[in-house]
């Protein structure tokens, strides 16, 4: 499959491990519906890297199939699209050592995502989750990819990526597209409905500070009347009042509706109407997708066919990047016939 010359490609992946959040929907896959229309986009569910962290086999395999079904109930078309498992295609793993012996040991040290995994992961810090943000940079720059949608926190990470591809370009003549970081302007950060100073996560071991994708209606409610707020008692998009600003922030993306409006809506309520107001809001935008989610997953075959498929588009463009790394680095590759 060849790069369209109309439209710039872009590649996202998203670990199948732990449970995707009401800040993944908002933050990402809200918005990668439209993308679709704009860019040539490339998915992928990296079930490499969640290997980092000790996984159950048989979870891990449902985890993978599910996240690819919530990619496709969020509105994103396998005919627009291209989907497929990271550990499907071997050139990953391939560009992943070359690009490794092209990266700094102290590059990998700074990595402030090796720092954090290794404090919540003390009894298992292996070389892995040291070497992750390698298999990352092969990720993209295997597909060649000018644009890669991300936040905040996976910056530093575009920025390794960039400086690995400049270095090698610079050694062994140009070879890497040099990506960009895609930050969505209509992106929502949500944030921990406990801690709302730290991002909604999907690994955090408190399950009622993140809203899953597939909570049902009463569990969503029953984690928004708990979310921390303050003792004012008033609903206002104050920065300086976290929980309740981070709940005005997931009420207007969900709605649409501005701050002021929000503001006047619940002008002389307290926050138990709020909150509510924000749970129905939420079940209510999740019900859809929950639906096509439940459909599209007693349909194995349905989604094979699309792994199948997308495997077979995004192999082509592997192939070739890896056969052109291998030919520039000095790998003796024999003719065809």
């Amino acid at each position: 499959m060849e790069q369209s010359t109309k439209q710039k490609r872009i590649f996202s992946a998203v670990q199948p491990s732990g449970n995707l959040t009401l800040g993944n929907y908002l933050g990402a896959l809200k918005n990668w519906a439209d993308l679709q229309d704009q860019f040539e986009c490339i998915y992928c569910v990296a079930d490499l890297h969640a290997i980092t962290v000790r996984q159950e086999p048989a979870v891990l395999r449902k985890k993978s199939l599910d996240t690819l079904a919530l990619y496709l109930a969020c509105g994103i078309d396998p005919k627009k699209a291209t989907f497929f498992l990271q550990s499907h295609i071997p050139e990953h793993t391939q560009l992943s050592w070359v690009l490794g012996c092209n990266t700094m040991f102290g590059e990998l040290s700074r990595m402030t995502q090796f720092k954090d995994k290794s404090q919540k992961h003390a009894d298992n810090i292996n070389a892995g989750l040291f070497t992750y943000p390698v298999l990352m940079a092969a990720d993209i720059l295997l597909y060649q990819a000018d644009l890669v949608p991300v936040g905040s926190d996976q910056k530093q990470h575009i920025e390794l990526t960039r400086d690995i591809a400049t270095r090698f370009n610079n050694s062994y003549s140009p070879t890497f597209t040099v990506p960009e970081a895609y930050i969505l302007k209509s992106s929502a950060r949500i944030m921990s409905l406990a801690e709302p100073e730290r991002k909604m996560s999907k690994s955090d071991p408190n399950a009622n500070a993140s809203i899953f994708m597939l909570d049902r209606k009463d569990d969503i409610i029953r984690k928004f009347k708990r979310a921390v707020t303050d003792s004012e008692a008033v609903v206002a998009a104050d920065p300086a009042r976290l929980g309740i600003y981070n709940l005005v922030n997931i009420y207007s993306s969900l709605t649409g509706k501005s701050a002021e409006e929000i503001e006047r809506e619940f002008e002389g309520k307290g926050y138990g109407d709020f909150k509510i107001a924000v749970g129905e809001a939420c079940a209510d935008v999740l019900a859809p997708v929950q639906k096509e989610f439940d459909l599209l997953t007693r349909d194995k075959a349905y989604l094979d066919g699309i792994l199948r498929e997308g495997t077979e588009k995004a192999s082509c463009i592997a192939r070739k990047t890896i056969q052109k790394v291998y030919r520039k680095v000095g790998f003796y590759l024999p003719n065809s016939k």
